[in-house]
């Protein structure tokens, strides 16, 4: 069985045989060509030109004749909606992390906090407990009242940059160590002029002071702890 190189047709080549001589002249495939000994090979055509001539008009193409389809163009709607989501997801990243970007950037500071009046949040300072050190404290007693003691304490800011006031935890301890009373003071409780203090916060590799005066009441302590954080 032998397939015609121009129809494409499958038959059964002994019984089409002719003899020689009988002045039949069978049209040569054009792929024969390219096997005869000295024959003359035929002009160059393109592939898939040459593949599609073989086969019949309404016989659909075999899967590796299709033409690939052409790639779809990046239109311009969807360019502006990768820009838009671009815009979108800067535009959160700078609110999450807006207190980084005015540290690392305070040209920005200025954007930032309109920003958040728009959106109603809060530019606050960084917060970097790590970075800063009570350098000295005590703990005496007022000779006014007896239960009255006076905090002094030196808050240091060893960050390249501004940082917020951080909250100061005493622990009042008795002769054996142990917790008799515990209070947390807030900036606003050890500051001498909270509202001033508060929005500039304490300057880079600057100090804060304070002095602060509690009743301990009936509590007698002897020793005391003091710890400085952030609240969460």
């Amino acid at each position: 069985m032998v397939r015609c190189g121009k129809c494409a047709i499958v038959f059964d080549g002994v019984a089409h045989l002719v003899e020689e001589g009988t002045g039949v002249r069978a049209e040569p495939s054009p792929q024969l060509g390219l096997f005869e000994a000295g024959g003359t090979a035929p002009a160059k055509a393109p592939a898939r030109a040459l593949a599609r001539a073989v086969v019949e008009d309404d016989e659909p193409l075999p899967e590796f004749l299709e033409e690939e389809a052409p790639r779809a163009r990046f239109s311009v709607a969807w360019g502006v909606g990768a820009l838009l989501a671009f815009a979108l997801l800067a535009g959160q990243l700078a609110h999450y992390y807006r207190t980084e970007v005015a540290t690392l950037v305070p040209q920005t500071r200025p954007y930032l906090v309109e920003a958040c009046r728009f959106l109603d949040c809060e530019l606050r300072l960084p917060r970097r407990p790590d970075l800063l050190s009570i350098e000295s404290s005590d703990l005496q007693a007022d000779k006014r009242r007896e239960s009255l003691i006076v905090l002094n304490a030196v808050i240091r800011n060893r960050a390249p940059f501004a940082q917020e006031h951080p909250a100061l935890e005493l622990t009042l301890t008795d002769p054996g160590d142990k917790p008799l009373v515990r209070r947390v003071l807030q900036p606003g409780d050890y500051l001498v002029r909270p509202r001033e203090a508060l929005a500039p916060g304490i300057a880079p590799g600057g100090e804060s002071v304070l002095r602060v005066h509690l009743d301990t009441g009936t509590v007698r302590a002897t020793g005391y702890r003091l710890y400085l954080f952030y609240p969460s």
